[in-house]
Parts: C-alpha cells; sequence; structure tokens
C-alpha cells in the first residue's frame, strides 16, 4: 500500500520522550498478574507484560507516556472500531497490537475473514509513523480442552506474519515460547498468563525490541513439586466449574467478560518504574 511505512522506527533508546500505547483484549491488559500492593484487582489494578514493558523503557528513556487501551474479552472488530481510532489520535512512537484470539477460539470463526481485519488496523497504525509490534498466537498443544484450536491459529499466525512483513512490524513469537508450556505459565484459568508468565513475555518483547534486559525469559523452570492423579483430576474439575461453564454460558448469552470494563490508562500518563517486588 502506498503511503504507508515500511521499517520500523528505529531506536527506541535514543528518544528523550517516547510515547508508547498497548491495544487489545485480556492478554494486553494483564489478566491475571496484579500489582503485589493491590487490594482491589477489578479496578484496573492489573499489571500484566505491557505495564512491565513500560516500565522498563523508563530505566532507559528520559520520560515515558504510556496508555493501554485494552480491554478483556473484545472481539477484534471492537478492537478496531474502539482502541485504534484513539491510537491514531493519540500519535505515539511504539504501539503493541494483540488482536484476534477472543475470535480465533470461537467457534465457527474464520482465520482469512479475521485477518482482514487485523490487516485494516495495521494499515491505519503504521500510517501514523509509529513502530508496531505484533503478537502470534499461542501454541494450545499442552492443553487438552484447547487442543482441537491449533489448526485455526496456526493459520492465523501466518496470515498475520504475511502482514507484519508487507507493513514492517515487529513481530513476538508467542508460539515458539516452549517455556510457556509449562502450567506455571498460566493462571489457573489456563486462558490467562500467570505474573511470571507475564513477567517472562515482557523480557521477550524487549528483547524485540532490542531493550537491555538482566533476567533470560527462557530459564528452565525449576522441578516441578509432584502431583499425583487424584490432585489433577480435582484441579480440572475446578476449572470446568469455576471457569470452563461460566465461560460457555457468557458465548451462548452474547455476554463479554469486558461488558462495563473501561481501559485502565485511556490516556498518555508519564510511567514510572514500579520497584515493589518486581
Amino acid at each position: 500500500m502506498s503511503g504507508v511505512p515500511t521499517g520500523s522506527s528505529g531506536d527506541l533508546e535514543n528518544k528523550d520522550i517516547l510515547s508508547y500505547v498497548a491495544l487489545g483484549d485480556s492478554f494486553t491488559e494483564g489478566m491475571s498478574d496484579p500489582y503485589p500492593d493491590s487490594d482491589s484487582v477489578p479496578n484496573g489494578r492489573y499489571r500484566g507484560w505491557a505495564d512491565r514493558v513500560a516500565e522498563h523503557l523508563a530505566d532507559h528513556v528520559s520520560e515515558v507516556r504510556y496508555a493501554n487501551l485494552a480491554v478483556r474479552g473484545r472481539l477484534i472488530a471492537q478492537i478496531r472500531d474502539e482502541q485504534v481510532p484513539r491510537a491514531v489520535e493519540m500519535s505515539p512512537d511504539l504501539i503493541t497490537l494483540c488482536a484476534g484470539g477472543n475470535d480465533i477460539i470461537r467457534p465457527g470463526s474464520d482465520p482469512d475473514k479475521v485477518v482482514e481485519i487485523f490487516e485494516s488496523m495495521i494499515a491505519e497504525l503504521r500510517s501514523t509513523g509509529a513502530r508496531v509490534v505484533i503478537f502470534t498466537g499461542f501454541d494450545t498443544n499442552w492443553q487438552p480442552v484447547m487442543r482441537h484450536l491449533r489448526g485455526k491459529i496456526a493459520t492465523y499466525n501466518m496470515h498475520m506474519r504475511s502482514v507484519a512483513d508487507r507493513y514492517g512490524c515487529d513481530v513476538v513469537d508467542v508460539w515458539s515460547m516452549r517455556i510457556l508450556d509449562d502450567q506455571r505459565a498460566w493462571n489457573w484459568d489456563r486462558l490467562h498468563l500467570s505474573s511470571e508468565g507475564h513477567r517472562r513475555l515482557a523480557l521477550r518483547v524487549c528483547e524485540v525490541l532490542d531493550l537491555p534486559v538482566d533476567d533470560d525469559w527462557n530459564r528452565p523452570w525449576p522441578p516441578p513439586e509432584p502431583r499425583g492423579w487424584r490432585s489433577a483430576r480435582q484441579e480440572d474439575l475446578h476449572w470446568a466449574r469455576e471457569f470452563l461453564v461460566p465461560w460457555i454460558g457468557r458465548r451462548l448469552t452474547g455476554r463479554s467478560s469486558g461488558d462495563g470494563v473501561s481501559p485502565k490508562r485511556p490516556e498518555l500518563q508519564r510511567c514510572e518504574r514500579y520497584r515493589p517486588g518486581d
């Protein structure tokens, strides 16, 4: 497409003031990674990999202004309509976008159709001159209930990579992060990253952005604690009762976990390094 930049927009560390906008759904909102000092997670105190990346940038740039427009449960068309225009208005230096996952896991969804919306978003965001980072979907092979989605996710991933190539976007290849196959990378709902999962993903994003980090996102997990068959089945039953059944209920009734939820950082605000519990 004419008029669309074809390369990333340079070294982020060389800027005196850096603006960063994160777009997406629960993955980018930060579920389920509460701040250690949070008494009220529902009031917007989720942290997540995007907050962690912004905080890391704040250690290397004189001033970082950060907005996070992501809202849990959002479908890709909602992200296009609600978040992309606002991001374009902000005209940031850096944009991260993860979208389409909630569409792909729905029965009957078509990755070919979803990526058409995705490409329209990328074209609009890259036309601002911002550096845009996108994310592949996770490999669900480790999760028996969602293993059947691997083919659709892989198809969508390849489409997104093609779009990234055409528009000069950076890609965080989450699919290949085998370290996330461990259940300790995930919250009990098996759909959102744990705090440690978010921390490792933030390190990987910083690596893609060529930012120095002091830890390895791919560091092997310590040996797991032994777990018996009965304990594992009890966990499966708890998960089905507390997460799977309500999730199916929302799908059948057209409701979303994000109904009534607003972005946690709707404006570009100065980001400070968060120290406790890093």
